[in-house]
């Protein structure tokens, strides 16, 4: 890295055209402001920079060109999706993707069984095995 192009800050999102996530659960947060490109929303969620909230996605308004960040994504319980052809959703791989990349001490995803269908151990549990 580091030489003449930097890193997309888009690289790090899922994206699907013309959808919105609709919180139906009040307690998740959103954040919206107007900023001109989608890789400026990107670098904002990814730094959760000025947000009271870990950001997990953030939709682009391409008509108003405002960012919607987002404490929630499509996984999430309590949200709905909507199709709507003003937006796009982008949503940050690390809590969408269902694979373990390495030691998987970054996955945040929602697979709790393991490759040969045995289920997880809490992390709050000692037992079968000590970490």
């Amino acid at each position: 890295e580091g030489k003449g192009k930097r890193r997309n800050p888009l690289h790090d999102f899922k994206k699907t055209g013309e959808l919105m996530l609709i919180k139906v659960n009040r307690t998740l947060e959103v954040k919206t402001k107007l900023l001109n490109t989608t890789e400026q929303c990107a670098k904002r969620c990814s730094r959760n920079k000025g947000l009271s909230f870990t950001c997990k996605a953030f939709a682009y308004d391409r008509v108003t060109k405002r960012c919607h960040w987002l404490s929630f994504n499509s996984l999430t319980n309590g949200v709905r999706k909507k199709q709507d052809h003003a937006f796009d959703l982008y949503e940050k791989k690390d809590y969408v993707r269902n694979c373990i990349i390495g030691k998987g001490a970054d996955y945040k995803g929602t697979i709790s069984i393991t490759k040969s269908g045995i289920q997880c151990q809490a992390w709050n549990s000692m037992i079968p095995h000590e970490h």
